[in-house]
């Protein structure tokens, strides 16, 4: 079961994808954008997702739709049904996730993925993917998470071209990174 901090979290990192389909559900005219977004996310793994959101985008609003979807999945596909039912639970994309909670979060996966989890290595290529779309210092942290997955840990190398927040997200990251390696 999630933590409301880890709930929180893939909420945060995936507002925008949850916002598009509400917004599209009320305006059909947006259908061709959220297409391009949902090809792009079958092509990264997120077959299941994608298949129920068309299913919800076609008019479906049934909860077994959630029965067969891993957790992640399942968080961001009830977002989106509660979100039709009531905008003002959908979670706000302009609003920025807390670096302190969302490095923890990130050096697991890049622990993870580094020691060759296949669902680790699917996450941060859908949020990499996601962050590249953001732009500014997310797109970089997007471009050199393969390079901790890789094993760097040069912060100054990482952060060449972050600004202040993204340095100080990439040093919480690493930080935590250390930390898991003690263990």
């Amino acid at each position: 079961m999630q933590t409301p901090d880890k709930q929180e979290q893939i909420l945060q990192t995936h507002a925008g994808l949850i916002v598009a389909v509400v917004q599209t559900i009320y305006h059909p005219d947006l259908k061709p954008q959220l297409d391009h977004v949902l090809r792009q996310s079958e092509q990264n793994g997120w077959l299941g997702l994608v298949t129920v959101i068309r299913k919800i985008v076609a008019g479906s609003r049934d909860s077994g739709l959630l029965n067969n979807l891993d957790e992640e999945d399942r968080i961001i596909a009830d977002a989106i049904l509660k979100g039709i039912q009531d905008p003002s639970t959908l979670p706000k994309p302009e609003q920025q996730a807390d670096a302190t909670s969302a490095a923890p979060m990130l050096a697991k996966l890049i622990n993870d993925a580094s020691r060759g989890d296949h669902d680790a290595v699917i996450m941060l290529g859908g949020l990499a993917e996601q962050m590249s779309n953001a732009g500014g210092d997310l797109a970089n942290l997007g471009a050199v998470i393969k390079n901790m997955i890789d094993g760097d840990r040069n912060i100054d190398k990482l952060c060449s071209r972050m600004g202040p927040q993204g340095e100080s997200l990439i040093t919480a990251i690493i930080a935590e990174l250390n930390k898991l390696d003690i263990h």
